[in-house]
């Protein structure tokens, strides 16, 4: 369930009963400015979505807040795709603490009918090593995940 702050009351409201991520989205939610440091992989599924050559046939547009709440926030409303890779420039692990950033989002958007991985598998899955550690994601809607990785290969099925 979604619920929001109305300011009249000042008590959160239901507003979105039994919330549902979409099937499949048009949005992907990335920090492009990291893009020189990702796999050819990535790289390639990126293109995928900027040019229409994918499973919808249609060009994804690109919504990057920078705040990871706002993202997911939009990725549940509407569907889509975020990430937040390794990369070899700056952030060789990634850059989002595992306990607590990836994980929780990516609760909130598998309740919700989505899928969330590390790149190589379910972050549902994932032990972490230390309070701080952090990890790679992606997560959103199954579609957009399942077709994400068919390009970038995952240990598991997710």
């Amino acid at each position: 369930n979604g619920f929001t702050l109305d300011p009249q009351l000042g008590e959160f409201v239901l507003t979105h009963e039994n919330m549902r991520i979409p099937e499949r989205g048009n949005i992907y939610s990335c920090n492009e400015s990291n893009s020189i440091g990702w796999g050819e992989d990535l790289l390639r599924y990126l293109q995928s979505l900027k040019s229409g050559n994918n499973a919808s046939k249609k060009r994804y547009a690109h919504r990057y807040i920078g705040s990871m709440v706002g993202d997911i926030h939009r990725t549940l409303l509407y569907g889509g795709i975020f990430w937040y890779p390794e990369d070899t420039v700056g952030h060789p692990s990634g850059n989002l603490q595992l306990l607590y950033k990836a994980m929780p989002l990516g609760y909130v958007i598998h309740q919700a009918g989505g899928k969330c991985t590390n790149g190589k598998k379910s972050l549902m899955e994932v032990t972490p090593g230390a309070v701080h550690m952090r990890s790679p994601c992606f997560m959103g809607s199954p579609e957009d995940m399942d077709e994400m990785m068919e390009y970038v290969k995952h240990e598991e099925k997710v």
